[in-house]
């Protein structure tokens, strides 16, 4: 992959600008990393999106550290929380979680060989800071840039807390940058505000450059996220046929995003596969082979064959399409949210579907689209398409 591939396929932002990444990459190689908070134990297809575009760097040679983050992780990351954690993890919980995280990112970026990733924990620079360079950090920012997050400004207009152990946690991250000494942090978009923390701290301690590359967060058409928090995690070290069968799960409206995020599928192809799901052809079709070349990319071709088998035998041959859980709030518990969500549409389509009295709720025609649900409900969506709705945590 060049330089300029890398840099525009899949990356939502470069700060402060992709001409002087690309400029710098090409006079040297660079140093740069991502953190991964260990907060839970398991890393998922949500994280395979920055871990591919690491690999990326990775194979054009330059520096590459997984970072550990057991001492961010202590502090409790606020983004997208729109309320303050009831509980915060340990240093031996953290370290615990992380026990595998190397294991299951060596599904994607390489610990070894040639030009291997580096591993580093924060949690061995930062609970090693005295009072004095703690206060040194906090000097660089006001309280007026951190309240300007967007989370913050949601709980102050909700009413609720923002935890002062929260609220200093970008001060921690961008403190990582100083101590490895990078020219660049790859994340999310929604790391986005904590990656330029490290910017400012870099400018301020170092007198530094340093790029911010985001990554989109993987989401289906409706824009809900495909993660952790959101209760649909698919993880990499998953068994393959349930890794295949979580993908089939999907919403039809992930497929195209899932290829270009998480495929080498060329721009081209994909612009085809989009065109023909708006068209009206069977998303299945598509849907299958991203199942099959994802649970091949992260096991074997032979393990994806056989995890394609099993599903074909036990969902497709007896239905055209199959059961799924569909994880929710209970903010969002009525028979309309269960519709859109589930099959990825509108208010206008789900209503449409309603007035043909294509839905069923609990084996009964839907004709209240307002009607609340419960944990457990079951929902039949066209022909042979099943949904049961379970409430996040």
């Amino acid at each position: 992959m060049d330089i300029d591939t890398l840099l525009s396929r899949g990356v939502a932002e470069i700060l402060p600008s992709k001409e002087g990444l690309k400029k710098l990459m090409s006079e040297r190689k660079i140093k740069l990393y991502q953190g991964f908070d260990p907060t839970g134990a398991q890393l998922h297809i949500g994280h395979a999106v920055a871990l591919r575009k690491l690999r990326q760097f990775q194979d054009l040679g330059h520096e590459v550290i997984f970072l550990v983050g057991d001492g961010t992780g202590q502090a409790g990351d606020p983004s997208g929380k729109v309320s303050t954690r009831e509980n915060f993890f340990t240093t031996e919980e953290l370290r615990e979680n992380a026990r595998d995280y190397v294991m299951q990112a060596g599904k994607i970026v390489r610990f070894d060989g040639e030009n291997p990733v580096k591993i580093l924990y924060n949690g061995d620079w930062l609970n090693k800071l005295s009072l004095t360079e703690i206060l040194g950090i906090a000097e660089h920012f006001s309280v007026q840039q951190l309240l300007e997050r967007d989370m913050f400004q949601e709980r102050l207009k909700e009413g609720n807390s923002i935890n002062l152990r929260e609220f200093l946690y970008p001060l921690l991250q961008g403190f990582d940058s100083v101590a490895m000494d990078v020219d660049l942090e790859l994340g999310g978009t929604d790391q986005t505000f904590n990656m330029l923390a490290g910017r400012t701290l870099m400018k301020a301690m170092k007198n530094k450059e340093k790029y911010v590359l985001s990554v989109p967060l993987l989401s289906d058409a409706s824009g809900r996220k495909i993660g952790k928090s959101e209760g649909n995690v698919i993880g990499l070290t998953d068994e393959p046929s349930e890794f295949y069968g979580k993908i089939m799960a999907l919403s039809d409206g992930s497929i195209v995003s899932c290829f270009e995020l998480l495929t080498d599928t060329s721009v081209d192809e994909i612009a085809e596969i989009k065109k023909a799901i708006e068209g009206g052809s069977n998303p299945i079709d598509y849907k299958k082979r991203l199942a099959f070349e994802l649970t091949r990319q992260l096991n074997s071709a032979d393990a994806a064959k056989t995890a394609q088998t099993e599903f074909e035998k036990t969902f497709q041959d007896k239905a055209p399409d199959f059961s799924q859980v569909l994880k929710i709030s209970k903010k969002m518990a009525t028979v309309m949210d269960v519709i859109c969500l589930g099959l990825d549409i509108s208010n206008s389509d789900a209503k449409r579907l309603i007035k043909q009295g294509a839905i069923e709720h609990n084996n009964t025609q839907v004709v209240d689209s307002k009607a609340t649900v419960a944990e457990g409900d079951t929902f039949r969506l066209g022909k042979k398409r099943y949904i049961t709705v379970s409430f996040t945590k």
